[in-house]
């Protein structure tokens, strides 16, 4: 009797463990989809054109990222422009003929930011230019080391807190992409309504005009006597 109660008890807790396991893998490949993370580009930069990195980022979150040269001519070291601006065109950072830079805000607005880097040709002549940009956003950007001094907390403590942070930014992505989904939604509501105000309106002035051309046509007859 004592061992069938054993293994009832721990066939009662691996089914209990095989229905958590679709949450946790749910949750492990939601959060990284959701929560906004920090990602490393690689850009060729030609000697006479521009290129930019954007990404959509809603209101109130921090953007951390640090721009480097990559070069394997240690000798001379080229340079390049760097200019970030928010969506209504604030310039955000602006530096020009520097190795490496880095920049920090707070967004004010939702939308696109947009990173532009350019190189001085006077300094590598026709030659691309590489450059390593590390861009983290929302709660990959918090010094979570710092923190941890700051707050004297350590270990599982430290972890849930970086939880509570996650869970955080994915409810501020969901609402955002709620608010974003209703905004299209107007709009194609919108669009719907002045499509069809217009398509009777075409069809009211195309039934006035026929109906102008057979009165005009009638008069005519008349006075040609032909009816």
């Amino acid at each position: 009797m004592n061992t069938i109660g054993k293994s009832e008890s721990s066939m009662k807790m691996t089914s209990k463990m095989r229905r958590g396991l679709p949450t946790a893998f749910i949750l492990f490949f939601l959060v990284p989809v959701l929560i906004p993370v920090g990602e490393a580009v690689w850009l060729d930069v030609p000697p006479t054109g521009t290129k930019c990195v954007s990404e959509e980022i809603q209101s109130n979150v921090v953007v951390l990222a640090d721009y480097l040269i990559i070069s394997e001519d240690h000798g001379v070291m080229p340079t390049i422009s760097a200019k970030v601006t928010s969506p209504y065109g604030n310039v955000l950072h602006h530096m020009e003929n520097v190795t490496h830079g880095q920049f920090a805000f707070t967004t004010q607005e939702s939308g696109n930011y947009l990173a532009c880097f350019w190189a001085d040709a006077k300094s590598h002549g026709n030659q691309n230019v590489s450059i390593n940009i590390d861009w983290k956003t929302g709660i990959a950007a918090k010094d979570w080391t710092s923190i941890a001094k700051k707050e004297k907390i350590e270990g599982v403590e430290l972890e849930i807190r970086k939880l509570e942070g996650a869970v955080e930014a994915i409810h501020e992505n969901l609402l955002y992409l709620r608010n974003r989904e209703a905004e299209m939604r107007t709009v194609s509501e919108n669009t719907n309504s002045r499509v069809a105000w217009y398509s009777i309106m075409s069809l009211g002035i195309c039934i006035a005009v026929s109906g102008l051309q057979v009165v005009y046509l009638k008069q005519y007859f008349e006075k040609k006597k032909l009816i």
